[in-house]
């Protein structure tokens, strides 16, 4: 899956994220991407709710993976979410992120989070700003410098 001309690939492969809340990637291409997260007994809240911020994990890391469609490294200028239904342990969320516009270094991403029965539960908007770094040499957490 590895191409040298594509960040989000070699995002995957190194993802510490990802791997930690056992996020997925379901499909990606350049612009978009899928991602699902079963919500653990460790990802809800006092209320038993899921967290808010994981569900703004999930969301981003889709983010992460659409916006990083070329060779250099492009990251989050800002982002905002609205959450819509609250879930619950047991149950797997789905993001699909997808660019809605990208001009020179700058872009919109749209990401909608459903639950298995594709309810909406968020929808988050992310801007990207695509930075003049390659990717590194050696990924972030590998030994290499961040």
């Amino acid at each position: 899956m590895r191409d040298e001309s594509w960040l989000a690939t070699i995002m995957a492969e190194t993802d510490r994220a990802k791997e930690a809340f056992g996020i997925e990637i379901a499909e990606l291409e350049r612009g978009r991407a899928v991602l699902t997260m079963p919500i653990t007994d460790a990802m809800v809240n006092g209320f038993g709710i899921t967290h808010g911020g994981l569900v703004f994990t999930l969301a981003d890391t889709a983010f992460a993976y659409a916006c990083n469609e070329d060779a250099t490294v492009t990251v989050a200028s800002g982002a905002d979410i609205t959450f819509a239904k609250a879930t619950h342990v047991g149950q797997t969320l789905t993001a699909t992120a997808e660019r809605r516009w990208r001009s020179g270094r700058n872009g919109i991403y749209d990401v909608s989070v459903v639950d298995e029965t594709g309810d909406t539960v968020a929808e988050f908007r992310g801007r990207s700003f695509a930075t003049n770094r390659p990717a590194p040499a050696t990924p972030t957490g590998a030994g290499g410098p961040a």
